[in-house]
């Protein structure tokens, strides 16, 4: 059985059932995003595992070479893993395994652009922050209508605005619906980012709270 050390949430009784899957970057671990979740959507379940991966001490979720040069190999083998594990957690947690949406920052928003292109299925959709293109598959994955929030910083050093639309239009070949959404700053999130994020979030039919705040 795949196994993270994780932190679970339950979702607030008056929600819908979505789970929002937080995936940290490079030197995070579960705690990192979580005072992100409300801001993205209140009252939401979330499943905040630590990337297995340690590089210098710090964690990831899988093996790099150098700056922006990835481990294919450990990549995949990282990808199906944190797919299994959303597998098992949703039994687990009793959670609605069709309702999961990756929210994932840097390293963490790789992983989740890589499970999307590998394991199509385990995610309903994502918010990538500072992604870049984690692996071009042999075979494009079947992600129609699957809804895709992008967030880029025009002035970021490591991911470059050309990388940003590779990955937009990789997502969109395979059928996503991809938002491009980018801000003045580099690879560091800022909050309006987050704002921008929560109002495609309250924009699904899948991910609105049902209705009234969260207590």
């Amino acid at each position: 059985m795949p196994e993270f050390i994780h932190e679970f949430v339950p979702a607030h009784p008056t929600r819908r059932g979505l789970t929002l899957l937080l995936l940290h970057g490079t030197g995070g671990d579960e705690r990192a995003l979580l005072p992100m979740a409300p801001l993205l959507e209140p009252g939401a379940a979330v499943l905040s595992p630590r990337g297995k991966v340690l590089e210098h001490g710090r964690p990831r979720f899988f093996r790099r070479l150098a700056e922006g040069v990835f481990d294919i190999e450990d990549l995949k083998l990282r990808a199906h893993e944190l797919a299994d594990f959303v597998e098992v957690a949703s039994v687990r947690y009793g959670l609605d395994p069709g309702r999961v949406i990756a929210a994932g920052y840097s390293n963490g928003a790789n992983i989740a652009a890589a499970v999307l292109l590998l394991r199509p299925r385990t995610l309903v959709g994502a918010v990538l922050f500072r992604p870049m293109v984690p692996i071009v598959p042999d075979d494009l994955p079947g992600l129609l209508g699957t809804p895709v929030f992008i967030s880029a910083g025009r002035q970021d050093p490591i991911v470059r605005p050309e990388e940003t639309k590779r990955l937009a239009k990789l997502l969109r070949d395979a059928g996503a619906e991809v938002t491009l959404n980018w801000s003045a700053s580099g690879h560091w999130l800022g909050r309006e980012e987050i704002v921008a994020a929560r109002q495609w979030l309250f924009s699904l039919p899948f991910a609105s709270a049902t209705s009234g705040p969260v207590s």
